[in-house]
């Protein structure tokens, strides 16, 4: 393989394909994030994704197959789970041998009474609940008593948020160390978040400092294989911490997609000679997906579409540059959480013929390893597409 290659992998997060299989057992069934998108806004706007071939991965409102797409197509995981963690760890070739654990009705006293003696602070609301309203319901409750406000989801996190005002964004990341130092066995939940915040009662404002601290993968990934072969991995956004730190050589910040896609251009545009980066764009998830604030979704994947188009014509001819997602979040569901659906795929490469793939996550991975080095990891699930 030549010295010259290049792979990217770009994550629009929760830019879900159609349901999955088994969505019914999450509450998901019918479930397809960027059609009921498509239908809410009207049509989408993405001439570079349509141009290759979003439309024919599904079809979108505004977006008509391409006469000549890339390579494109969906990929399922191998796996349980429908949210972050899992989903990036499947695109690299680790499955979780069980569903991470998920707390519906809140954090049992037991465990809370451990994590009070062991930070040595008491915590309000402990429940699921939305980033943006929990803050509406706890913020001056927070304000008045210092108490952090620990949250959960669907998904297997738990949340800490904290005002500037009341704890310092340094001192609540080390209190979520702390909380992910005792968040183990039964209770090894895939991700601890700082949530810092500011603002005053009705104006609230999340801030850039949020902080992911995963559990560590459960086996090996691609990203270990790749940069055992010597080539640099570099992670955009919060796939460092997806991955706690394994298999990358070099992290980003990317707490907004202008950070991220800036970030992964300067490394398209020359800073990266030989290796893999690795980019979460996180705002279609983030910011707009939970909130079902169509219009903002369609906004963000407006702005992705311009990006994109600046590096389809800046790519080298050694370059590998993958589209893809790692779980939904439709605007449709009866609920704010993740969706379990299908991820698209859209493949930029040299040879691609404009064929349809369908396949596990793992193949993006495989794929990556392949381009890289010219080489295979037999113990991990995928295929390369190339």
């Amino acid at each position: 393989m030549s010295g010259a290659r290049r792979a990217f992998v770009v994550v629009l997060d929760a830019c879900g394909a159609g349901a999955l299989g088994d969505a019914a057992d999450y509450g998901d069934a019918g479930t397809d994030t960027l059609v009921h998108l498509a239908e809410a806004v009207g049509g989408l706007d993405l001439p570079a994704l349509g141009g290759l071939g979003l439309g024919n991965v599904r079809p979108l409102a505004g977006v008509p197959p391409a006469d000549a797409p890339v390579l494109h197509g969906r990929l399922h995981p191998l796996g349980p789970g429908k949210d972050s963690t899992t989903g990036h760890w499947e695109l690299m070739g680790v499955v979780a041998p069980a569903p991470l654990p998920t707390y519906p009705d809140g954090f049992p006293p037991e465990l809370m009474t451990r994590l009070e003696a062991l930070t040595g602070r008491r915590f309000c609301c402990n429940r699921p609940a939305n980033g943006v309203a929990v803050l509406e319901d706890f913020g001056e409750h927070h304000l008045a008593t210092g108490e952090p406000i620990l949250y959960t989801s669907a998904d297997s996190v738990l949340q800490v948020a904290a005002h500037h005002d009341r704890l310092a964004e340094d001192e609540l990341v080390e209190l979520c160390r702390t909380i992910r130092a005792a968040m183990t066995g039964p209770h090894a939940v895939g991700r601890v978040i700082a949530r810092p915040f500011a603002g005053r009662p009705g104006a609230w404002r999340r801030t850039e400092g949020r902080k992911d601290l995963s559990i560590l993968p459960p086996g090996r990934s691609y990203l270990e294989a790749i940069a055992e072969a010597g080539c640099e991995v570099h992670a955009v956004g919060k796939v460092r911490d997806l991955f706690a730190g394994v298999g990358i050589t070099h992290a980003h910040a990317g707490a907004t997609n202008a950070a991220a896609l800036q970030r992964t251009t300067a490394l398209l545009d020359g800073e990266l000679e030989h290796g893999l980066v690795f980019t979460n764009l996180v705002e279609t998830d983030q910011l707009y997906g939970h909130r079902k604030d169509v219009e903002g979704f369609h906004a963000a994947l407006r702005r992705i579409d311009a990006v994109v188009a600046g590096w389809l014509g800046a790519l080298r001819p050694g370059d590998l540059l993958v589209l893809t997602a790692d779980h939904g979040c439709d605007p449709a569901a009866p609920h704010t959480d993740h969706t379990r659906e299908h991820a698209p795929l859209l493949a930029v490469f040299s040879g691609h013929g404009g064929r349809a793939h369908d396949g596990p996550l793992a193949d993006v991975g495989a794929s990556a390893l392949a381009w890289l080095t010219g080489r295979s990891e037999p113990g991990l699930p995928g295929l390369p597409f190339l």
